[in-house]
C-alpha cells in the first residue's frame, strides 16, 4: 500500500545527525497534532518536497536559461524554463521571473527595477494589514525609499480608496503597492490602476497571500492592471517557501537584472523545480475545488465568531483569513496566542487597525484556513475549531479551559491526518 502519511524518509539523516533528525521528527509530530491556523502556512505535496530535496540543490546556475555563468546547466535550464512557462500560463502573464528566494526579495527586485533609491512608495500600512516590504521604516522599503502609507476606514475596516487617491494626489508617488498580509476583503485592482494612472505612478501588486485564490479565479485578477506582481509560492498556492515575479514583457530586462546580479547570486534550482511542480498542481480541477473550500471554511469560521460575540475586523472575510479584534476583551493577542497554543491550536498575534497595544502585545489574532483545508476539513470542522477558540478566549480561566480541550483538538487532528495534497 502506498504510504500517504506525512513522514518524509529521513533515515540517512537519523544516522548522520541525530539532533537534527530529532527536531524534524518533533516537527512532524507537531504538525500532525496541532490545528494550524496561521494564514501564511500550508502543507506542500510530496512531489514539491521531493523536488526541494533533489540533487538540483547541488547545481550552481548564476544567470538565466541559455545565459549562465557556469557550465553543466542544460538540465536546470529545462527546469527553470518549465517553471517560467507554467507561471505565465497559470496566471495569464506575459513574463515571469522564478528566481526570487522569497516574497520579500521579489518585492525588493521590483522596487529596484522600477524606481531609484529615494523614490516615493505608497503602500498599505503594516498596522492596517500591509507588509513590512510595503514601506515600513525598519525595512529596506522604508529605509531606501520615501514611504507613505494608506489604510482602512476606521468604521468599516475596508480599504479606504478615497484616502489612497487623496494621498496619491498629494504625495505624487513613483509606485503604488496594492496587496496585504492581513486584510480579509477583496482588493479592487482596477481602482488602484485608475489612481496610479491619474498620478503617473507604476502599479505593483503583492499577491503573496491570495495567489492560490487568484489562480483558481476566486479573487479579482491583478494581471490586467498591474505593471509588476510579486508573490510567494507557499500560502494559498501550496508550493515551496519561495517567491516569484510576474510583469509586463517590456519590464523583463530590468526585472531580470534587478534579481541577478542586483540582489541575488545563484538561484536555488531545487526550489525552482518545486515551484514548477506547484504551478502544475495549481492548474488541476482538484486545486480549484480546494480553494473553494478554503473560502467556505473561512466564511464559516468568521460567521461563527461573530455569532458567538467576538469582533471580526471588517465584519467578515472574502478570502482565506480573518482578524479577530480582541481590544474589547481585556487581553492581548499575545496572551490569546499562548492560551490557544496550550490547546494545540496555532495562530499568530496580529496588530489590528488603529491598535492601542504595542506590536509585541497586539490587539488581535490572525486566523487562516489554507492548512486545515489541506487536511480535508470542511465547514463542520472549521466551526468546531472556531467554537473551541471562543470557549477558550471567553473562559474565566483560559489556560485551564485550553488544557481541557487539548485532547479534543488532537482527536480532530487524528480524524484529519496531514496527508500530502
Amino acid at each position: 500500500m502506498k504510504n500517504t502519511t506525512f513522514e518524509p524518509p529521513v533515515s540517512h539523516l537519523a544516522e548522520a545527525d541525530p539532533e537534527i533528525y530529532g527536531a524534524v521528527e518533533s516537527e512532524i509530530r507537531r504538525q500532525n497534532e496541532n490545528v494550524e491556523l496561521i494564514a501564511s502556512e500550508n502543507y506542500s505535496s510530496f512531489a514539491v518536497r521531493e523536488s526541494c530535496g533533489s540533487v538540483l540543490t547541488d547545481k550552481y546556475a548564476e544567470g538565466y536559461p541559455g545565459r549562465r555563468w557556469y557550465g553543466g546547466c542544460e538540465w536546470v535550464d529545462e527546469v527553470e524554463k518549465l517553471a517560467i512557462a507554467r507561471a505565465c500560463k497559470l496566471f495569464g502573464a506575459e513574463y515571469a521571473n522564478v528566481q526570487p528566494h522569497a516574497g520579500s526579495q521579489a518585492n525588493m527586485a521590483i522596487l529596484m527595477a522600477a524606481i531609484r533609491p529615494g523614490g516615493k512608495v505608497l503602500g498599505m500600512s503594516l498596522s492596517h494589514g500591509g507588509h513590512l516590504t510595503h514601506g515600513h521604516k525598519r525595512n529596506f522599503s522604508g529605509d531606501l525609499y520615501q514611504a507613505v502609507s494608506y489604510g482602512v476606514d476606521e468604521q468599516t475596516g475596508f480599504l479606504d480608496y478615497r484616502q489612497v487617491r487623496r494621498l496619491a494626489e498629494q504625495e505624487n508617488p513613483d509606485i503604488i503597492i496594492a496587496g496585504a498580509s492581513a486584510y480579509s476583503r477583496k482588493i479592487d485592482f482596477g481602482h488602484f490602476r485608475d489612481i496610479a494612472d491619474q498620478v503617473g505612478a507604476y502599479l505593483m501588486v503583492d499577491m503573496a497571500h491570495i495567489a492560490g485564490l487568484i489562480a483558481a479565479g476566486l479573487h479579482p485578477d491583478p494581471v490586467p492592471y498591474a505593471d509588476f506582481i510579486a508573490s510567494t509560492t507557499h500560502k494559498t498556492l501550496r508550493g515551496p517557501r519561495s517567491g516569484f515575479i510576474l510583469a509586463r514583457r517590456k519590464y523583463a530586462e530590468s526585472i531580470d537584472a534587478a534579481v541577478f546580479p542586483g540582489i541575488q547570486g545563484g538561484p536555488l534550482m531545487h526550489v525552482i523545480a518545486a515551484k514548477a511542480v506547484a504551478f502544475k498542481e495549481a492548474m488541476s480541477p482538484a486545486f480549484a475545488d480546494y480553494q473553494v473550500q478554503v473560502l467556505a471554511n473561512a466564511d464559516a469560521m468568521a460567521r461563527h465568531f461573530i455569532e458567538r460575540g467576538l469582533r471580526v475586523v471588517s465584519g467578515g472575510t472574502d478570502n482565506h483569513l480573518m482578524l479577530l479584534d480582541l481590544s474589547g476583551n481585556g487581553f492581548s493577542g499575545r496572551e490569546a496566542t499562548e492560551w490557544l497554543a496550550a490547546a494545540n491550536i496555532t495562530v499568530n498575534k496580529n496588530v489590528i487597525p488603529f491598535d492601542k497595544r504595542s506590536p509585541a502585545e497586539a490587539g488581535g489574532i490572525r486566523i487562516g484556513t489554507p492548512a486545515i483545508t489541506s487536511r480535508g476539513m470542511k465547514e463542520k470542522a472549521a466551526v468546531q475549531i472556531a467554537d473551541w477558540i471562543v470557549e477558550i478566549l471567553m473562559s474565566k480561566d483560559p489556560e485551564e479551559t485550553a488544557g481541557s480541550l487539548r485532547s479534543k483538538v488532537k482527536g480532530l487532528c487524528d480524524e484529519f491526518p496531514v496527508h500530502c495534497c
